[in-house]
């Protein structure tokens, strides 16, 4: 086997594993939440561009900072399947069925959806923490991104492949995904770069929840193994 192959059954190996189980054992059955959200992008994407449509998919699923937090709250879970106006819809709906295709099939559909929601949450939380900082913070947003729409799954993307790459392994592409999002906000500031980093600490705050979980899981289990048998 050659390095290049070894150094890829070491990043990806478990997680290969678990999509091929998955996917072996249930095919198209696997990904019901992918398949969903795929179709719910491509109506969305096929109404916004409509006449009557546009402000529609505006009343339901476009977040801005301006808006009253409990009306941005409330469009947040239809946001993620409401593509970007100036991007590809290729782009969106290749990134649902390849990143949370993976993630349904290894994690869960709930688990994929709860992951998903609280990177793209993150993000619309720290733009009305980003404007009320200010241009002036490091961390802080001019007050023209207040009425920047703020809608797509890319946040949620981000997320689920640094959750992914902890929960399997994968560190050094885990580690990619979060350098290439920081050279992202280090070549263009704006608010989609800031948001990706929001949801990658919301993310690694979950990987942190759960690392602590798994390791009072394992003590349980120690301590119970270990525990001397009762006398009758």
């Amino acid at each position: 086997m050659s390095t290049l192959a070894r150094l890829a059954r070491a990043e990806w190996g478990s997680l290969y594993l678990a999509v091929r189980g998955a996917w072996t054992a249930r095919r198209w059955r696997a990904v019901p939440l992918t398949l969903g959200a795929v179709c719910l992008t491509g109506v969305m994407h096929g109404v916004q561009h409509q006449a009557w449509g546009y402000q529609v998919v505006q009343n339901l699923g476009a977040v801005r900072a301006e808006d009253p937090l409990w009306l941005a709250l409330l469009r947040t879970p239809l946001s993620l399947f409401v593509p970007a106006l100036d991007l590809p819809v290729w782009g969106a709906l290749a990134q649902i069925l390849i990143v949370f295709g993976i993630a349904e099939m290894c994690l869960g559909w709930w688990r994929t959806l709860v992951i998903a929601y609280v990177a793209t949450l993150a993000g619309t939380l720290y733009a009305r923490v980003g404007l009320a900082l200010g241009p002036g913070n490091p961390i802080g947003l001019p007050a023209s991104d207040a009425r920047v729409v703020d809608t797509g799954p890319s946040a949620a993307v981000v997320g689920l492949a640094v959750f992914l790459g902890w929960r399997y392994g994968a560190y050094l592409t885990a580690g990619a995904v979060i350098a290439v999002m920081v050279v992202e906000v280090a070549l263009k500031e704006n608010l989609a770069g800031k948001e990706h980093l929001a949801a990658i600490a919301a993310v690694l705050v979950l990987c942190a929840v759960a690392a602590v979980g798994q390791r009072r899981s394992r003590a349980r289990a120690e301590s119970t193994s270990g525990a001397p048998p009762i006398q009758s």
